[in-house]
């Protein structure tokens, strides 16, 4: 057990230097941005410790669960670490074998090509990875569903016994040795989802954070220069809002709940940016950024995906929580849409889900 006290030692060491450098480099005129962010990063990371800790106190989830939540926690850690120092050391001595090899005239034509690229294609570059994202969880999910029923007959594993998350974490703390039961109530589908951003998470915040420094590199810091525009690299690109969103929400909601934020995230915010941009006539008084086209295309998409993965009602509930979130992001409210919509939409199933105990109706199950 001794071994994974260290682990804990090591993330929990990991995340106060995450939570250091993603303030110290943050750009200082973003000033809600970097503090949602950096809020939402302090509350996952919280929970993430606060869940550790409580299963330490449970001498039954040490043989398995203890060391399996510790590796999936803390390897990508070790993993990004080693993969930022070995991309360091690359660069180093890259730089010291062919010192008048000078690559700033190819970024600069890259660069070049990302200013001059229109704001149509740029939205859809930015955009479109959510959306493939989107799809492949999905898809992912579905086919889960139907190789888990056809084998047992039921969907055990892909939808959790109990989806008021809230009232779940406060039996954690208040019920002694309930973690267990909690946890394992929650299906596997649920970690398959909150594993894969928490990593998707850590990578980008590795890529960016590098960017930031300068002197250490990764892999993927080409991203800037070609979906960011030279006022953009000043603060944090859109897509670590986007990755740090999704992870809050995937760790606050039940799988179906997150396929709903996703998909608002996704498809509705691309619709809400293209039909903006293509045909948005009549801008918002207070944000002249956006127009009602815009936003009448992304309340159209939301309801629709609403309505497919959790009901009516709740897709009334989710529409409006879209639509009030999309029009006073940026203006008047300084803050990106990518931490917002997610975050601010897990809040809103949270409270009415606990506080009015209303639960959702899964459309789609019914097709399988």
């Amino acid at each position: 057990m001794a071994d994974f006290l260290y682990w804990f030692i090591l993330i929990s060491i990991s995340y106060f230097l995450v939570l250091f450098c993603y303030m110290h480099f943050s750009y200082k005129k973003e000033v809600f941005s970097n503090f949602f962010g950096f809020g939402a990063l302090f509350l996952t990371f919280t929970i993430i410790i606060i869940i550790e800790l409580l299963m330490f106190q449970d001498v039954t989830l040490y043989s398995d669960t203890i060391p399996i939540f510790s590796l999936a926690l803390g390897l990508p850690l070790l993993i990004i670490g080693a993969i930022i120092l070995i991309s360091t050391g690359i660069l180093f001595f890259f730089k010291l074998v062919f010192k008048n090899k000078d690559l700033s005239k190819f970024w600069n034509s890259l660069e070049e090509k990302t200013n001059k690229r229109s704001k149509l294609r740029g939205d859809t570059y930015r955009k479109i990875p959510h959306v493939l994202i989107f799809v492949g969880l999905f898809v992912v999910w579905y086919l889960g569903v139907d190789f888990v029923r056809n084998l047992s007959g039921s969907i055990s594993g892909m939808i959790p016994d109990d989806n008021n998350m809230f009232r779940l974490f406060l039996k954690i703390l208040s019920e002694p040795n309930s973690i267990s039961e909690v946890l394992f109530s929650l299906g596997w589908f649920y970690y398959l989802i909150f594993f894969f951003f928490y990593g998707f998470c850590l990578i980008i915040l590795a890529n960016e954070l590098t960017r930031k420094v300068r002197f250490f590199a990764f892999p993927f810091n080409f991203l800037s220069n070609i979906l960011l525009n030279e006022e953009e690299k000043n603060g944090y690109g859109t897509y670590l809002y986007f990755a740090i969103g999704q992870m809050v929400a995937a760790l606050l909601t039940p799988p179906m709940v997150f396929l709903t934020i996703l998909g608002i995230s996704s498809i509705a915010d691309l619709a809400t940016s293209q039909v903006g941009i293509r045909f948005g006539k009549n801008k918002i008084r207070w944000n002249k950024e956006k127009s009602w086209q815009g936003s009448i295309a992304g309340i159209i998409a939301c309801f629709i995906i609403c309505f497919l993965f959790v009901g009516f009602y709740w897709a009334f509930i989710f529409t409006f929580a879209f639509l009030l979130f999309d029009i006073f992001t940026n203006k008047p409210i300084d803050i990106s849409d990518n931490l917002l919509i997610p975050i601010g939409s897990s809040l809103f199933y949270l409270f009415i889900r606990f506080f009015f105990n209303f639960d959702y109706y899964t459309i789609i199950l019914t097709w399988i």
